[in-house]
C-alpha cells in the first residue's frame, strides 16, 4: 500500500527526515506517533504530495508520488485543523468538495449520523470547533476510497461523536480499507490501531503491534509504554 525508502527532508538546517525507511500493507489501522518534532505531520504530507523530500522516494499504491497527483484521488485525508472559509454555508461546502473530488459520496448518511442536521445552513465561521471537526469528518469519509489518512481525528469532538468516529473507522477498516492515524490521545489510539509506528529524530524507532510495544518496553500499560520508549535514549 505504501513504502517509504530512504527518505530525507530538511527545512533550513532542522532535519525532520533522515533515512525514514516505511512499508504499510493493506488494510488495518496504523498509528503514526512520536515526539513534537518527530517528523509526523511531515511524514503526512509528503505521502500527500503537499511536501517534496530532498531525497528519497515514496511509492503510494504501486504509484510513485512524485510529479504526480492522480493518486491522491485514492486518498480521503482530514487535516489536523478545519480551515474552511468561513463564510460558505456547510451544505455549500459539502456540494463544492463533491465537485472538485467527482466521485460517489454518501454524505446523507454521515450527516446523519454526526447530527449536522439543523447545521447545514450555517455559515462555517459561526460554527464551534467541535462542529466543523464534525464537518471535516463527513468530507473525509463520504468518498470511498481505499487509503484514508487522519490527522488528530478526535480535536474538539464530544464523547457520543468521539464514538460514532471509532464505529465509522472499524466499518470502514471492515472493508479492507488502510488507516493512517496520529493522535495526542492514547486511549483512543490504543483502542483502534492496529500497529504502532514510532517516530524518533526522522526516523522509525518501533513499528508493531501495542503488545510488542508493551512487550519491548516491559510496561503493561499502553500510555506507559509510549512515556519508556519517549524517553529511551538506546536508538537500536
Amino acid at each position: 500500500m505504501i513504502q517509504v525508502e530512504s527518505l530525507h527532508k530538511k527545512f533550513g538546517k532542522n532535519v525532520v527526515m533522515a533515512g525514514l525507511e516505511l512499508d504499510i500493507h493493506q488494510g488495518g489501522i496504523f498509528a503514526i506517533l512520536g515526539p513534537n518534532g518527530s517528523g509526523k505531520t511531515t511524514l503526512i504530507k509528503t505521502l500527500l504530495g503537499m511536501v517534496i523530500p530532498n531525497k528519497g522516494s515514496i511509492t503510494v499504491m504501486d504509484s510513485p508520488v512524485r510529479n504526480k497527483w492522480n493518486y491522491r484521488q485514492d486518498i480521503n485525508y482530514l487535516p489536523q485543523i478545519a480551515n474552511f472559509p468561513g463564510n460558505l454555508r456547510v451544505k455549500e461546502l459539502i456540494a463544492m468538495i463533491k465537485d472538485i473530488r467527482q466521485k460517489p459520496s454518501n454524505e446523507q448518511k454521515l450527516i446523519g449520523l454526526f447530527g449536522l442536521e439543523p447545521f447545514l445552513d450555517k455559515k462555517l465561521s459561526n460554527l464551534s470547533g467541535g462542529t466543523k471537526q464534525k464537518v471535516n469528518i463527513v468530507l473525509t469519509f463520504m468518498f470511498d476510497s481505499p487509503l484514508i489518512i487522519l490527522d488528530e481525528p478526535t480535536n474538539g469532538l464530544d464523547p457520543l461523536s468521539l464514538i460514532r468516529l471509532k464505529e465509522l473507522i472499524f466499518e470502514e477498516k471492515a472493508k479492507g480499507k488502510t488507516f493512517l492515524i496520529t493522535s495526542h490521545i492514547m486511549q483512543f489510539v490504543e483502542e483502534v490501531s492496529d500497529q504502532i509506528v514510532y517516530l524518533l529524530e526522522g526516523k522509525i524507532y518501533f513499528k508493531g503491534s501495542i503488545l510488542e510495544l508493551k512487550t519491548k518496553t516491559g510496561q503493561s500499560n499502553f500510555e506507559h509504554a509510549i512515556a519508556a520508549i519517549s524517553t529511551h535514549n538506546n536508538h537500536d
